[in-house]
C-alpha cells in the first residue's frame, strides 16, 4: 500500500529538525519515531497515532479518529485518523503532539 506523501511532508515540517525523530518506511506506511519508538505515521491517505492504551477511549471520540485494525486485530493504544478529518493544519498538528508526546515517554530504544 502507498502513502500520502503530501501528508508525510506535512508532518515532517510539523516535527522540524528534532534530532531524536526518524522516519522508517515498514509494512507500506511510513512512520516517525521518537527515540526509537513509534509515535506517528501514514498509512494510505490516513494518519495513525500512538497515544497509549490509557488515551485511546479519548482519542477515539474525537472527529476521525477510528482502532487502528492493521492486521485484524486492534492494536492498543493506537488510532487511526481519516484524512478528511485532517485538511486543516490544527487537527493534524493537535494529533502528532498526541503521538509525540506518549513516544518521549518510552524509554529510548
Amino acid at each position: 500500500m502507498a502513502y500520502d506523501e503530501g501528508l508525510a511532508e506535512r508532518i515532517r515540517d510539523r516535527l522540524g529538525e528534532d534530532r531524536a525523530i526518524t522516519e522508517r518506511r515498514m509494512f507500506g506506511c511510513l512512520v516517525f519515531l521518537y527515540d526509537g519508538n513509534m509515535a506517528v505515521g501514514v498509512t494510505g491517505d490516513d494518519l495513525m497515532v500512538r497515544v497509549g492504551p490509557e488515551a485511546a477511549p479519548d482519542a477515539l471520540t474525537r472527529p476521525g479518529a477510528r482502532i487502528f485494525d492493521f492486521t485484524g486485530r486492534p492494536m492498543r493504544g493506537w488510532v487511526v485518523v481519516d484524512a478528511a478529518a485532517l485538511v486543516d493544519d490544527g487537527p493534524l498538528t493537535e494529533w502528532i503532539a498526541r503521538g509525540r508526546a506518549f513516544a518521549a515517554g518510552l524509554p529510548p530504544k
